[in-house]
């Protein structure tokens, strides 16, 4: 079993014992996509850290969208319950990366496509090929892409 996994699993029995009902039902949530996650597929398998760190962080963003659904909804209630959730389950996350480190990353990324020749907004894709592995958990896609399309641009 990864550690993340068993950190996770060990977080629900002590929130579990302490009678914390917000973190007892979000961890087994998680856990939940974990497992579906681990199922998936032709084979079932162990996922890695790496993986189970993919899992929290979409599991983290639909908590973000929700709290946002909720409270466009009028429902504050529901929207501030999600917005706990998603705090909850960033703790498990690595740091993300500021604006300015990520605009460093993105800047050099674009001098890197520029110097293989690619030029432009088209160069959009070769830019995020660079920059997702650099970034990979530390920031979220849409704003990583919001800022190549910002720097390619001009």
């Amino acid at each position: 079993m990864t550690t993340l996994k068993s950190k996770l699993q060990a977080d629900l029995t002590d929130a579990i014992r302490a009678r914390d009902e917000l973190c007892s039902s979000t961890l087994r949530l998680t856990l939940a996509a974990i497992t579906k996650e681990e199922v998936s597929g032709k084979t079932a398998r162990e996922l890695s850290d790496d993986e189970v760190q993919l899992v929290i962080a979409k599991e983290a963003k639909k908590r973000r969208e929700a709290a946002e659904a909720f409270a466009q909804g009028g429902r504050a209630e529901q929207a501030e319950r999600e917005q706990a959730e998603g705090v909850l389950l960033d703790a498990y996350l690595p740091k993300q990366l500021t604006d300015d480190e990520l605009g460093a990353i993105v800047a050099q990324a674009v001098e890197e496509a520029k110097a293989a020749g690619a030029e432009g907004p088209r160069a959009m894709g070769a830019v995020m090929k660079i920059v997702n592995p650099k970034v990979a958990g530390r920031a979220e896609g849409g704003r990583v892409a919001a800022m190549v399309k910002q720097l390619l641009a001009g």
